[in-house]
Order: structure tokens, then sequence, then C-alpha cells
């Protein structure tokens, strides 16, 4: 592959995840709610009880940045904070029924989401565009140095992929 398509790939990565986040952007405030808001009620739906902490570190967000973020959420009822029992300086993030209906809602409009966007891609494109960019992600992750020259994922880090924001985790 020429160095000109190695360039452009990224850059239409770059542009198009620019797109895609404003587009999931906008069809979350028709919502009431922001993407990031969003990750932050799918990830709680998955792990209820995590401390502030460790929802930081899973969302790769610095702790000051998502305390902003609970707040509102606690504001708006979605979510509230309980004392740890193990340790009387931390809390634990659970989702209020308001918050658990919202992310159901929410359910139906990531669908909506990957079925407007990838509206026509065959199945095995679809398959393969998902394991190139996962590893391009493995790569970018972990530094391009030191990750294997394939695209293939790699087989100990567990992998979540769709329109859920998901990590990957070792």
């Amino acid at each position: 592959m020429s160095l000109d398509l190695k360039r452009e790939i990224v850059a239409q990565l770059v542009e198009s995840s620019r797109f895609l986040r404003n587009y999931v952007d906008q069809r979350a405030k028709g919502r009431g709610t922001t993407r990031a808001q969003w990750v932050v009620l799918f990830r709680l739906r998955q792990q209820e009880g995590l401390s502030q902490v460790d929802l930081a570190e899973v969302l790769e967000l610095q702790p000051i940045s998502l305390v902003r973020l609970l707040d509102r959420l606690v504001e708006q009822a979605l979510l509230e904070r309980r004392p740890d029992p193990a340790d009387r300086r931390a809390n634990r993030l659970y989702l209020t029924a308001k918050g658990r209906h919202l992310v159901d809602d929410l359910d139906s409009l990531r669908d909506a989401i990957a079925t407007d966007v990838l509206r026509g891609v065959p199945d095995d494109a679809l398959q393969a565009t998902l394991d190139t960019l996962v590893g391009i992600k493995n790569r970018v992750k972990q530094g391009a140095e030191d990750a294997p020259a394939t695209g293939a994922p790699r087989t100990d880090i567990k992998v979540e992929s769709g329109l859920r924001r998901g990590r990957m985790r070792r």
C-alpha cells in the first residue's frame, strides 16, 4: 500500500470520526442528553455500582472532567451517588429509574444511528472494517511501534464494538 493511500485512510478516519461524533451529538440532543452523558449511562448500566474513580478509569477520562458530568446527571435525577460501605471517602454510582428508562430509550437511538450510517454496506465489508478498525485502535492505544503490523485484533484483549463506545480492557 502506498504512503499516499495510508495518509488518505488516516485522514478519512479522523474526519469520519468527527462527523460521526457530531451526528451522534445531534441525535442525542433530540433525546435531551449528550453523547458524553450517554457514554456514562451505558457504562453504568453495564457496571452499576462503580466508584467515580473506577468509572473515570474505564472511560479513560480525567476524574475532574467526570465529576462535572456526574453532577449534571445527578441534578437531572438520572443517577445517584451512594456512599461506599467499604470506603467512606468514596461514592458508588447507580442509575435511577429515570436514568434506566433513558438508557433503554437510547438503545433504540443507537440502533437507528447504526442503521442510518451503515445502510447498504454488506455484512462482509462491515466485518472486515470492524477487524481493521480494531487493529488500528490496538496499535494507536499501545503505540504504533509496539503493536503487530497486521490488522487482526489481538486475542488477549477484550473487544467491545458498536456505537456503545466500549473500551478495550486488558
